[in-house]
């Protein structure tokens, strides 16, 4: 067996203890280790072996009594430098506290996160909804699509104060199956979930006349994007006992196919009634409805740009119709003045 021995210089470390299964020299101020290796050889496999180990052996807390400073002097007067260990012991139980409480604090600040984010998303959720209702890009899109080429789609076929003045009897003798309705300033003020009361004799006639084929088609309630949990059409639904269809496509853009899947019917034997000439009006005659627009019940309500672009709606389609522009024709009602009556009296 042959020993070799290597020497390494490091600089002296002042809160890092001494480990006594070293053997130390100190020469200019700095620690000498000393490390042996020993390496044996055969005849086939060579071994090698670190006899050099760190040991480190706690002497005292840094709540020293007397006996311990007394046996910290004692130990000091043999070369080990106890005053270092204890900082060192110190320097260990201040960083496995600090550790744990690190540890506590970065587990409360994930449970925090996780709260604040959802709380984001659920704030995000209904800021999107809020800004969505007020600003309709696909009615925007719509409406260039319309002004440009489609002006008659923007034509309804009927147009009344309020649901008061419709002849539901008349429209389901003409072969009329079912009656639409949009929520919003048609048969409720803005973003309520109420029935407006004044229209609720008028709601109950249509429901004796068409019975269960009556159903709301809101950009509001209903709408997946906007009420994902259908917790708005199920409030509807409980005030006014009226149906709310779900759909994932705001209006004018997207087809009939849930509504003819709900009545069980073409589109071209629905009513649509609703307040918005380039919404509820280009969707209904865009799939085939008979289209009935209403005033709204209290624009007042309404935000600013929404009242806005009700107004440039309304004067183009009034300027459309004093040019002599026609809606597109519907075999079953050829005159809509036919379903039209007198207002009912206060």
């Amino acid at each position: 067996m042959q020993c070799t021995t290597t020497t390494s210089y490091v600089a002296p470390l002042p809160c890092c203890p001494t480990p006594t299964s070293l053997h130390f020299h100190l020469h200019r101020s700095h620690l000498r280790i000393v490390k042996s290796t020993c390496f044996s050889s055969s005849q086939h496999q060579t071994h090698s072996k670190n006899i050099c180990s760190l040991t480190l052996h706690p002497t005292s807390n840094c709540n020293r009594n007397g006996k311990e400073q007394k046996n910290s002097q004692s130990n000091n007067n043999k070369g080990f430098p106890d005053p270092a260990l204890d900082r060192f012991q110190c320097s260990l139980d201040t960083n496995t506290n600090a550790t744990q409480s690190s540890e506590t604090e970065e587990t409360g600040d994930t449970e925090t996160g996780n709260q604040r984010g959802l709380l984001s998303n659920m704030w995000w959720t209904d800021l999107r909804a809020a800004l969505g209702q007020r600003i309709n890009v696909e009615g925007i899109v719509s409406s260039a699509s319309v002004f440009v080429k489609d002006r008659h789609l923007a034509l309804p076929h009927v147009v009344v104060p309020d649901i008061r003045h419709i002849d539901w009897g008349e429209l389901q003798a003409r072969g009329f199956k079912g009656v639409v309705f949009d929520k919003d300033n048609t048969i409720t003020v803005p973003y309520s979930l109420t029935l407006w009361g004044p229209l609720g004799p008028s709601i109950e006639r249509c429901k004796s006349v068409f019975g269960n084929d009556i159903a709301v088609f809101s950009n509001s309630a209903g709408l997946v994007e906007y009420d994902h949990d259908g917790s708005k059409a199920r409030a509807l639904e409980k005030a006014i006992g009226i149906k709310v269809i779900r759909h994932r496509v705001k209006k004018p853009a997207g087809t009939s196919e849930e509504i003819e899947k709900h009545f069980g019917c073409k589109s071209s034997q629905l009513i649509m009634v609703g307040d918005r000439p380039f919404t509820d009006i280009v969707y209904g005659n865009r799939n085939g409805f008979l289209t009935v627009l209403t005033k709204p019940l209290s624009p007042a309500e309404e935000p600013f740009i929404v009242r806005q672009v009700r107004k440039l709606e309304t004067s183009l389609m009034s300027y459309w119709f004093k040019r002599g522009l026609k809606p597109i024709s519907n075999n079953l009602l050829p005159d809509p003045m036919q379903c039209i009556k007198d207002p009912p009296r206060q």
